[in-house]
């Protein structure tokens, strides 16, 4: 059997994180391909007068991807 090991997450849901392109918390992760992939929402910016559905924007970020956490 040819099972890969994977490392536990280095961040968890709800968590307050920082990445090149802003900030955000994440909603939810899951494994993907040997690493961690995590929903982020990154956080609202205040009304425009740009045309747009909600506030907020929702990526997934590999782990790789995110610098740390906010505390």
């Amino acid at each position: 059997m040819n099972s890969k090991l994977i490392m536990p997450p280095k961040f968890n849901k709800n968590q307050v994180v920082y990445f090149i392109g802003g900030i955000g918390i994440i909603l939810d992760l899951q494994v993907d391909s040997a690493t961690w992939k995590y929903a982020v929402e990154m956080e609202k910016e205040p009304e425009t007068n740009i045309a747009r559905l909600s506030n907020e924007t929702t990526i997934f970020l590999h782990e790789a991807d995110i610098d740390g956490v906010i505390t």
